[in-house]
């Protein structure tokens, strides 16, 4: 018996060899043909409204529910529907915004008391809405979320605590989540004193979780250095998890696009988007182009290419090179990191249909009654993964959006 398996060993190790080049090649054809019918921008923003006919089931939740994700998403399609003007991205975006925000402007199972940041991120599709619209539901609901960010719980030092049941903690996630749709606000409605107060969100995340070794930043900081997943001497948590500084990255990013031009704080903005962008770029996976879940451990036992930060990153990336805030040398990582994706973690259907894999679901650090979520590496690699979640999708059709219209990256 052990005769006849060594000598057929070679014989059943070649044909392996043969199917998954066969399967390799089926899919590189699959993709070629995606790309020739339609941009990937479309490609994925029709897969996403197929798998989701109704935008509040972007979030894999089973009743409607005014989400970050959500929110993200929608953003994603309200830039499908500017470049190709085409209605059914604006009504998908319009229907989740009429299915959430009733006839008095009020926003469903929104409640201001949790002072949860991430209620805040869906409010930017509101302003486009409210632009096009002009119904007043919307510029309620704008307001609603305003208040919350005037009257949420601060740090001592003046950073927005993540939520009501994070006492004086600040999150990476909770930059992204508040602070561009503060600077939109601002530059809508002339607030001009709010931009300092945004500049310092991103000068406390700076100061207190950024790595000066590595340039990465630690996904939460406890001011007051007492929960239990925090250094008793720093306040930070254990590791740099991948999605925590994309969503830092991409609010960085995100708000200059309303920051004005010359104001004092826009270049210590610029200056730290640049000094990010330098490390994402130093840490590129060499051989797939991508990232990894927890950023500074990628040969570690169980660590994996992460679908959602290298979206984030190659979005970041891109509009940085778009708006010249990062110079000609970052084009070529930003593309490496495209393909990357297009090769490693996006599969098509037969029907045409795109999925984006390995995508984490969801993390988190606490609360203090909760010891699962302690940041540690295993922690991190052991959350659950997904395919097409929003946190990927969305910075997957914007930054392909940016790269199907630019002169400069083409």
């Amino acid at each position: 018996m052990f005769k006849y398996f060594k000598i057929r060993l070679p014989v059943f190790l070649a044909i392996m060899a043969m199917l998954y080049a066969c399967s390799n090649k089926v899919e590189s054809e699959k993709k070629e043909i995606v790309q020739e019918q339609k941009p990937w921008s479309v490609a994925m923003a029709d897969s996403e409204i197929k798998r989701n006919p109704s935008a509040w089931m972007l979030d894999f939740r089973e009743t409607p529910h005014w989400g970050y994700v959500n929110g993200l998403v929608c953003s994603a399609m309200l830039k499908v529907w500017e470049d190709t003007e085409d209605q059914k991205y604006y009504n998908y975006v319009l229907s989740y915004a009429d299915t959430l925000i009733d006839k008095n402007g009020d926003i469903k199972g929104y409640n201001k008391s949790s002072f949860n940041i991430d209620q805040v991120n869906s409010g930017k599709i509101l302003f486009s809405l409210y632009e096009t619209s002009k119904d007043e539901r919307y510029k309620k609901a704008i307001e609603t979320l305003y208040d919350q960010l005037k009257d949420q719980p601060r740090v001592p030092e003046g950073g927005f605590w993540h939520k009501k049941v994070y006492e004086n903690q600040m999150w990476l996630d909770g930059i992204f989540m508040g602070t561009p749709f503060y600077a939109q606000y601002a530059a809508t409605y002339g607030v001009d004193s709010a931009f300092n107060d945004i500049a310092l969100q991103f000068e406390l995340i700076e100061k207190h979780a950024r790595d000066s070794e590595t340039g990465w930043y630690y996904h939460g900081w406890d001011a007051s250095k007492s929960v239990y997943w925090a250094d008793p001497e720093t306040g930070l948590s254990k590791n740099f998890w991948g999605r925590g500084v994309g969503w830092l990255y991409m609010a960085l990013i995100d708000v200059l696009d309303f920051f004005p031009k010359d104001h004092p704080k826009r270049k210590a903005l610029e200056a730290q988007f640049i000094d990010l962008s330098n490390t994402i770029v130093k840490n590129q996976d060499e051989r797939l182009g991508v990232w990894y879940q927890v950023l500074d451990q990628p040969d570690r036992e169980g660590n994996y290419p992460e679908a959602t930060c290298s979206t984030m990153f190659v979005y970041g990336l891109l509009k940085g090179v778009e708006k010249n805030i990062l110079d000609d040398s970052f084009i070529t990582p930003a593309k490496k990191g495209y393909e990357g994706i297009l090769e490693n973690l996006i599969k098509v259907h037969e029907d045409g249909e795109v999925e984006l894999l390995n995508c984490c679901a969801g993390a988190g650090l606490g609360p203090a009654d909760n010891p699962v979520r302690d940041g540690t590496y295993d922690y991190y690699i052991n959350e659950a993964k997904r395919s097409n979640d929003g946190k990927g999708t969305a910075p997957f059709i914007m930054a392909s959006l940016i790269l199907e219209n630019s002169e400069k990256l083409n």
